[in-house]
C-alpha cells in the first residue's frame, strides 16, 4: 500500500464529512491513518463588502485614468491587522492515526460495499471503515487489528497561523475509551471531534455548533451494524440510479469511476454546498483558497456534471445557498450597477456571499452571476422543475442581463462593454482589464438566448432589449494577428480575449473560448472559431491547471476532436493527478506544466492542492464525448475515437428529461435508446447511416424529429 500523504488516500463521505484513508509501508507500515474533514467549519472574519464602497461607474473611472493607488483602496479589506485574519477561510479537524499491532502490515485498500467503505488489507485481517449516509459519523472496524490510536487536531501543523489570527488552541474532551477535543473560534461557532472504541469498532463522529461538545457524546452511540447497512443500501442505490459507461481505455474508464465516486460522496441532497475541496479539507494546512466557493468556473465545474448523471437533486444545497443569498445579490447590484434588478456574484466568496481577499477583477466578474444563471436554467430544461425555474433560474437570468446593460454602452452603432475583464488573466494588475472580454460577451449572449425560453415558460412578457443583444452585441471580440510568428504576413482574424488583446500565451482559463464551452454560443464551422483553436493549440499547456486540462478536452469534445479530448485526459491523468489518484489544482510533477506545487501563496508553502474541479470535469468531457446538445440537436457519439472499436453507456441524462443509451462496435454507432420522463420535442443526430431502423421500421435521414410523450421510448439501430 502507498498512499503516503492525505490527498493520496480514498475518499469517503457524506457532502458534510468527508475522511481520506491513506498509509504507505515506506513511511510506516503497521499505521493507517484517517484524515477528517467536515464541510462548513468556517472562521468568517475578513470578508471584503467592496460593494458598499464603490460603484461601476467610479471602477469605470479609476480605470480609465489609472488611478492604481485607488483602485487597490476601494478594494482593500477593511479591518485586517495583528491577530485578525485577511479573508475567510474553511479550517480542516483532525487525523486519527492508528497504530496497527505487530503482526499486522498494510498491504492495499479499495473501495467496497458500493463504495460506502475502504477495506484496508492488513496481513491476514481486513480493517474496513465506514462513513454514514446521513450522519457525521464514521466507523472503523478493526477486525481484531487492536492497537494505539491517537486523534491529533489540525492544530498539530497550523497552530501556529492560528494563534496568529487570534484562535486559541483546542480543548480536550474526557472520554472514556475514546478522546477529543473542541476548537473554538473568536466570533464563529465551535467544532468537535471524538472518538470511542468499543470491542473492535472505533466510533468517530464530529459536530458544529454551539452545543458542538454535547453533541459530538450522543453522535458517537451511533449503531455500526445499522448504519453500515444502511451506508451500503445507500451507495447500492447510487450505483443503480448513475449511469453505466463502458470504455475501451482504461485511463478514462478510471476517471469516469473515480470521478462518479468522489461525487457521490461529496454533493448529496441534505449536505454542505460543495465547495473547491468538498468535505476533504487538509489537516496539515490551511486549506487553499479558503476551500471556498469559486464562480468563475469551478463551482460550475463541479456541479454541472451531476445533470448528466440523473442526480440533479443533489443540486438543492446550492440552490438553497444561493436563495439565502439573494438579498445581497440584489444589494450588491443595486449599490454597484445602481439598478434594482441587477444582481451581482462575486467570484469567491464564504457561505455567507461575503467576498474572500482583495481579487478585483474577480469581484467585477460578472460572468459568474451568469454562469450560476445558466447552471441553474440547464437544471430546469433536464428536469422541467417549474419551482426550480420560477424561484431561482428567472431571478439568475433577469439579474444577470441587468447587471450586463448596466455596463453596457453603445459604440459604432453595436452595443459594447467598455470595461470588461476576463476570469484570471493578468491578476490583480490595474491593466487586467479591456473593452469587449469575449468571455463576457459569450455569457451575455447565453443569457440572452436563455431568457426567452424561460419567459415563454413562465408565461411572461419578453424584454425588447434581448432582441438588440441578439443583433447588436457582437459574439466574441475580433482580433486580427500572424497565425504565426514565423510566417507573420499570414494573417487571421481570431477570437481575443478583449477587442484589442489577442491571446498572448498559454493561459488556465480559457475564458475566450467560452463560447465553445461552456456558454454554446458559436459555431465549430465559423472559420474564426478555427483560427482561434489552432492558436489555442499552438501555445499549449505550459500554464494550465488540473480543471483547465479537463476543460480543454471538453472544448476539444464539443468541436469534434474526439481524438484530442481523449489526449487531454490522459494528459491530465499523467500530471495532475497524484500516486493516490488524488485530483490536483497544480501539476504533480515538472515538464508538463509550470504550475508545479505552487499552493496559494509563494515559495511552495504549502503542500499539494487537492480540488474536485477537475475530477469532476473529468467526468464532464467523458459526458460530452458520448453525447450533447448542439444548437437544439442531441448528438449522440458526435465523433468517435478513432482507437475505439466499442464503448457504450446507459442511463445518461440529456435536456428535455430525455434518458439514453447507447452502444459502439466495429468503431460505429450501432444502436441507440431513449426514454422520455416527460413530453418532449427530440432532435437526434444519431450518426447510424443514411439509413437505419426506428423501433424496427425502416428510416431515413441523419437527424430524428419525433415529439415524445412522457414515458415514450424509442429504439433507434443500424441497418
Amino acid at each position: 500500500m502507498h498512499r503516503p500523504r492525505p490527498h493520496t488516500g480514498l475518499p469517503l463521505g457524506n457532502g458534510t464529512l468527508g475522511v481520506l484513508v491513506w498509509g504507505s509501508v515506506d513511511l510506516n507500515p503497521r499505521q493507517l491513518n484517517l484524515t477528517i474533514g467536515r464541510a462548513g467549519f468556517w472562521d468568517h472574519r475578513g470578508g471584503n463588502p467592496f460593494t458598499s464602497r464603490t460603484t461601476f461607474a467610479e471602477i469605470r473611472r479609476l480605470l480609465e485614468s489609472g488611478d492604481q493607488a485607488g483602485l487597490k483602496s476601494v478594494f482593500a479589506v477593511p479591518g485586517h491587522g495583528p491577530g485578525r485574519p485577511s479573508h475567510p477561510t474553511q479550517i480542516g479537524c483532525a487525523r486519527l492515526e492508528i497504530v496497527l499491532p505487530a503482526d499486522c502490515r498494510l498491504v492495499d485498500a479499495v473501495h467496497a460495499d458500493a463504495g460506502a467503505s475502504v477495506a484496508v488489507e492488513c496481513g491476514n485481517r481486513q480493517v474496513r471503515v465506514t462513513v454514514a449516509a446521513d450522519a457525521e459519523v464514521c466507523w472503523i472496524d478493526l477486525a481484531g487489528a487492536y492497537g494505539d490510536l491517537i486523534l491529533r487536531p489540525t492544530w498539530d501543523w497550523v497552530g501556529k497561523k492560528l494563534a496568529a489570527i487570534g484562535v486559541a488552541p483546542p480543548e480536550a474532551l474526557t472520554i472514556t475509551d475514546g478522546g477529543g477535543w473542541l476548537q473554538r473560534l473568536p466570533d464563529d461557532p465551535p467544532l468537535a471531534v471524538a472518538w470511542r472504541r468499543r470491542g473492535q469498532v472505533v466510533t468517530v463522529a464530529t459536530a458544529l455548533g454551539d452545543n458542538a461538545a454535547t453533541e459530538v457524546l450522543v453522535k458517537l452511540d451511533a449503531d455500526f451494524r445499522a448504519g453500515h447497512a444502511a451506508a451500503q443500501a445507500h451507495w447500492s442505490a447510487w450505483r443503480a440510479a448513475t449511469p453505466v459507461v463502458e470504455l475501451p481505455d482504461p485511463i478514462l474508464q478510471q476517471a469516469w469511476d473515480a470521478g462518479v465516486q468522489r461525487l457521490g460522496a461529496a454533493i448529496t441532497a441534505d449536505g454542505v454546498p460543495c465547495s473547491l475541496q468538498g468535505p476533504w479539507l487538509d489537516d496539515e494546512q490551511i486549506p487553499p483558497w479558503s476551500c471556498d466557493y469559486h464562480f468563475n468556473i469551478n463551482v460550475e465545474m463541479i456541479h454541472g456534471p451531476m445533470l448528466a448523471l440523473g442526480q440533479a437533486e443533489r443540486l438543492a444545497p446550492l440552490w438553497r445557498m444561493l436563495d439565502g443569498w439573494m438579498p445581497r445579490l440584489r444589494d450588491n447590484g443595486r449599490a454597484f450597477f445602481g439598478d434594482p434588478q441587477a444582481l451581482l456574484l462575486p467570484h469567491a466568496v464564504d457561505d455567507r456571499c461575503a467576498c474572500v481577499g482583495s481579487f478585483w477583477t474577480g469581484m467585477i466578474d460578472h460572468g459568474c452571476t451568469a454562469w450560476m444563471a445558466l447552471l441553474a436554467f440547464d437544471q430546469w430544461r433536464f428536469t422541467g422543475d417549474r419551482e426550480l425555474l420560477r424561484t431561482m433560474v428567472w431571478p439568475l437570468l433577469q439579474g444577470a442581463f441587468a447587471g450586463y446593460w448596466a455596463m453596457s454602452e453603445i459604440r459604432d452603432g453595436r452595443r459594447s462593454l467598455p470595461v470588461s475583464v476576463t476570469p484570471e488573466f493578468g491578476g490583480a494588475r490595474p491593466d487586467a482589464w479591456g473593452r469587449d472580454s469575449s468571455f463576457q460577451l459569450a455569457a451575455w449572449h447565453a443569457v440572452t438566448l436563455a431568457l426567452p425560453v424561460a419567459a415563454d415558460a413562465l408565461g411572461l412578457e419578453h424584454d425588447l432589449r434581448w432582441a438588440e443583444i441578439a443583433r447588436a452585441l457582437p459574439p466574441y471580440a475580433l482580433v486580427e494577428s500572424p497565425r504565426t510568428r514565423e510566417y507573420p504576413e499570414q494573417r487571421v482574424r481570431r477570437i481575443g480575449l478583449f477587442a484589442d488583446r489577442d491571446l498572448p500565451e498559454s493561459h488556465r482559463h480559457h475564458s475566450h473560448l467560452a463560447g465553445i464551452w461552456p456558454f454554446c454560443t458559436v459555431s465549430r464551422d465559423d472559420p474564426v472559431v478555427g483560427d482561434s483553436l489552432y492558436h489555442w493549440v499552438r501555445l499549449g499547456p505550459g500554464a494550465w491547471s488540473g480543471w483547465a486540462t479537463a476543460w480543454a478536452a471538453t472544448l476539444c469534445a464539443r468541436v469534434g476532436w474526439a481524438d484530442g479530448a481523449v489526449a487531454w485526459l490522459h494528459w491530465w491523468h499523467d500530471h495532475f493527478t497524484n500516486v493516490g489518484g488524488g485530483t490536483l489544482h497544480d501539476g504533480d510533477a515538472h515538464g508538463g506544466t509550470t504550475l508545479v506545487n505552487h499552493g496559494s501563496g509563494t515559495g511552495n508553502e504549502t503542500t499539494e492542492i487537492m480540488q474536485l474541479d477537475a475530477a469532476a470535469g473529468a467526468v464532464g468531457a467523458i459526458s460530452e464525448l458520448l453525447m450533447h446538445e448542439r444548437a437544439g440537436v442531441l448528438h449522440v457519439f458526435p465523433a468517435i475515437p478513432r482507437r475505439w472499436r466499442t464503448a457504450s453507456f446507459s442511463r445518461l441524462h440529456a435536456p428535455g428529461g430525455l434518458v439514453v443509451s447507447a452502444a459502439v462496435a466495429e468503431g460505429k454507432t450501432q444502436r441507440i435508446s431513449l426514454v422520455a420522463n416527460r413530453t418532449s420535442r427530440l432532435r437526434l443526430a444519431h450518426g447510424l447511416g443514411p439509413e437505419w431502423f426506428l423501433d424496427g421500421r425502416p428510416a431515413t435521414g441523419p437527424v430524428l424529429e419525433l415529439d415524445l410523450a412522457a414515458g415514450q421510448s424509442v429504439v433507434l439501430t443500424r441497418r
